[in-house]
């Protein structure tokens, strides 16, 4: 089961990693509204004042979650980077010598990028 949501994760980072950045982001917001505007919110949103004593935590997971998506999302766009840059080589000695940081970025991306790095292995004779 484990390997099931690894593998769900994995296929669709981008995705679930924008999601969570702007859930994040909303939550965040919300807290800063309920710090700072409280009477915005209880005249305008119609929000209890029962809630916005929450205001505080609400803010704290709203930064976690914020920089959770934010770091999925960076890590994402720096492997495909990686996986790229090293894809465009036409030299299998420079490829060889940077292979095992390839291996580590691509294991982090989707199915895709794998079968561009096994194509690649393949035109280049790496075993």
């Amino acid at each position: 089961m484990n390997e099931k949501i690894r593998q769900i994760m994995r296929e669709y980072v981008l995705g679930l990693s924008i999601l969570t950045t702007i859930v994040g982001a909303i939550i965040l917001i919300f807290g800063v509204l309920g710090i700072w505007m409280k009477d915005f919110l209880t005249d305008l949103v119609n929000v209890s004042n029962d809630f916005l004593i929450w205001s505080p935590y609400v803010l704290v997971v709203g930064i976690i979650i914020l920089l959770i998506g934010v770091w999925y999302l960076f890590d994402f766009f720096r492997n495909k980077k990686i996986l790229f840059d090293e894809l465009q080589t036409k030299k299998r000695s420079e490829f060889l010598k940077n292979h095992a940081s390839i291996k580590d970025a691509t294991r982090r991306l989707p199915t895709k990028y794998q079968r561009m790095l096994k194509e690649k292995e393949k035109e280049l004779n790496i075993k």
